[in-house]
């Protein structure tokens, strides 16, 4: 049987914290105090259950546990192929055939089968499992061959093994030369083949092409890729075509800088359709889908909204993980939108959700719905109070802001802050309750500049608060160690911490008006200054020092001579 394995690609550095965060901004601007993914470069994850494949290599074997996500594993036309290639031969390949199969194309008038034999015997030296010799065989010089062969619409047999190479090739980090090799053209135009498995196999390519990079994503894109591939999943004529179109899609959307709006416009209401229908594998692309497209500015999130589809997205928050995070995700982004973007979440029933969200087992869910709530902490008074009123959910963010992994904590942080910098006094004071002063001061000792500034923000404002009602937070703070930790960032590297502390010092835990200087003020008694406590005239008997007659003197020092 022929089934498809996954074959990961290389890792591009994720930015944003392990993550995505832009630049800091604190809550009490709207604008400023949402925070969108800072994706600089397309990402291959490691885990199609979590993140989304960008690329997969097409094998002859494959364990069962290898299929790709976006296959069916009931019954697929990808297994079908077994039988429609029975006669396919039973030599093993290696790349010590590299020369004679190419001799063979050489051959004047080569009969089909022969064609058929060569090009096949390529796509099996392609397929193997570890260390395809891909350099091999552009080395040969047969790439120009294989994208001649998919001009041979009289041969679909010979174009499939031809895609199927070449989709093989694109799975690795020499996708560019098939780009420049003049493929993507012809691939598109396969897409509408007679056959059904040619074009799948031109999908897989276009999906791996795309998957490479922004630049050649665009250029699949620029080609005119996308709607003959929507006319592949909105009529498939199998479930793995399907299947493997939508992941394709999903490749189409991916990337930064994001691709532009006119291109993946036309994909959002398929994609809606997809969430709408049963198969579990082409929602969790669909998904990772949609949170590509809403990763990008306000028109693009209201292209996600106007389909409504929401309902359906918040309502998939119950499902396994591997749907939740790209769920959660695509949720997160319309969020940090504008306020009536924001709105249009919470209206639909997300807060509902949170309390599961937020005490998922899985880290990452955890850090991503704390990540949401921090960007509905962003919006308006009424937003923000959504989330204070939520049973149980200020209550478990500054827990986690306190004790959780680092990438949860920062994100609960972010949650806190932006309650303490943009809400009204009662909100700010609910957050207290929730126990917001513990968890601001257990990062004020943390190597992480922007986070550092985040909190001193946010003690900043609830010491602002305490003042203006007459409520003693600065002994809080300083009961939870923080007076101490902004002590020590007097010595900060920062200068922007280093002058946010002595501030917060001056403003909220300085001595009163001139109750230290009074003792300290040297006199001046002639030529000499007196340092210390001026000396009063005690009996001895009644002030021993140290049980002692003989009690020091106190001292002056002349600094005339």
């Amino acid at each position: 049987k022929i089934v498809a394995t996954l074959y990961l690609k290389k890792m591009n550095q994720m930015n944003r914290e392990n993550s995505r965060r832009s630049d800091f901004k604190k809550g009490i601007d709207a604008i400023e105090g949402r925070r969108r993914r800072d994706e600089t470069s397309i990402s291959i994850r490691k885990n199609k259950r979590n993140e989304g494949i960008a690329k997969r290599r097409a094998m002859p074997v494959a364990p069962t546990s290898a299929i790709p996500a976006a296959m069916d594993n009931d019954s697929t036309a990808m297994n079908d192929r077994a039988s429609a290639n029975a006669v396919e031969s039973k030599s093993v390949y290696t790349v010590a055939d590299i020369p004679s199969l190419k001799a063979k194309l050489s051959q004047p008038n080569i009969d089909d089968a022969t064609l058929l034999e060569v090009v096949r015997g390529f796509r099996k030296i392609l397929s193997l499992e570890h260390n395809p010799p891909v350099n091999e065989v552009l080395a040969s010089g047969v790439l120009p061959v294989f994208v001649q062969m998919l001009q041979l619409n009289d041969k679909p047999q010979v174009q499939f093994e031809a895609a199927w190479a070449l989709t093989n090739i694109a799975s690795t980090d020499e996708t560019k030369a098939i780009v420049d090799a003049g493929a993507v053209p012809y691939f598109v135009q396969l897409l509408s083949s007679p056959s059904a498995e040619v074009r799948e196999q031109c999908a897989w390519c276009l999906g791996n092409i795309a998957g490479d990079s922004s630049a050649l994503r665009d250029i699949v894109l620029s080609t005119g890729a996308m709607q003959p591939l929507l006319n592949n999943i909105v009529q498939p004529d199998n479930n793995s075509l399907f299947g493997n179109c939508v992941w394709a899609l999903s490749n189409f959307c991916r990337g930064k800088p994001v691709p532009n709006l006119s291109y993946v416009a036309p994909a959002v209401p398929v994609l809606a359709q997809i969430l709408r229908g049963k198969n579990a594998d082409a929602k969790q692309d669909a998904l990772w889908a949609l949170s590509y497209v809403s990763d990008g500015d306000d028109d693009n999130i209201q292209t996600v909204l106007d389909t409504g589809i929401i309902d359906v997205i918040i309502e998939l928050l119950d499902e396994e993980s591997n749907i939740i995070t790209p769920a959660l995700r695509t949720i997160g982004n319309i969020v940090s939108g504008n306020d009536e973007q924001t709105q249009a979440i919470i209206d639909a029933g997300l807060m509902s959700h949170m309390q599961r969200l937020l005490n998922h087992p899985k880290r990452m869910v955890r850090k991503e719905a704390c990540w949401v709530l921090s960007n509905i902490a962003a919006g308006t008074h009424q937003q923000i109070g959504t989330v204070v009123r939520t049973k149980g959910c200020m209550q478990r963010v500054a827990e986690m802001a306190k004790s959780s992994e680092w990438e949860v904590r920062k994100e609960a942080i972010w949650v806190v802050s932006n309650i303490a910098t943009g809400g009204t006094d009662k909100q700010i004071m609910s957050v207290i309750e929730a126990g917001a002063i513990e968890a601001v001061c257990s990062v004020l000792n943390v190597n992480d500049t922007k986070m550092l500034l985040v909190a001193i923000d946010a003690v900043d404002n609830i010491l602002k608060l305490g003042v203006k009602l007459n409520k003693d937070y600065a002994s809080f703070v300083d009961e939870c160690d923080g007076l101490t930790m902004i002590e020590t960032l007097q010595e900060h590297e920062s200068d922007e911490v280093y002058q946010k502390a002595v501030l917060i010092i001056e403003t909220y835990f300085g001595a009163e008006d001139g109750a230290e200087d009074e003792n300290l003020a040297p006199e001046v008694n002639g030529g000499t200054f007196s340092f210390g406590v001026p000396q009063k005239n005690v009996d001895e008997a009644e002030c021993p020092a140290n049980g002692h007659s003989n009690a020091q003197p106190f001292t002056t020092f002349n600094f005339a001579n």
